[in-house]
């Protein structure tokens, strides 16, 4: 046997992604995503793999994503930003307003104060 054998996995990574090696954007692995629209004829079926577990669930993060669909959190990351960028996912955005620190914390003192 030879010592260059190469890694099957790798192999299927690398085809599974057309090739490509980065994702068109910068994504980490508890950057969440959501469903914003069906996946249409076309699509690759890792991509509908994706659509299909993201439109049962609430945002997933990229991990969440590779663990449940068991592939590489690289090649998750490279169809998550294709998906992003021709719009089936987007990102959730954080609120615009958050409430004042005070507001929270009478909130957290009146929970502290309900009967156990």
């Amino acid at each position: 046997m030879s010592g260059s054998r190469r890694d099957p996995d790798l192999v299927r990574a690398y085809v599974r992604t057309g090739g490509r090696t980065r994702p068109s954007r910068e994504l980490d692995l508890v950057t969440l995503v959501l469903v914003s629209k069906d996946p249409t004829p076309g699509v690759s079926p890792d991509a509908r793999q994706v659509l299909n577990l993201c439109s049962r669930r609430s945002a997933l993060s990229v991990a969440e994503i590779a663990a449940y669909l068991d592939l590489p959190p690289s090649v998750v990351k490279i169809v998550v930003a294709d998906l992003l960028d021709s719009d089936y996912l987007v990102m959730p955005r954080p609120a615009a307003v958050v409430p004042e620190i005070s507001l929270l914390e009478e909130v957290l003192n009146g929970l502290r104060a309900l009967p156990a």
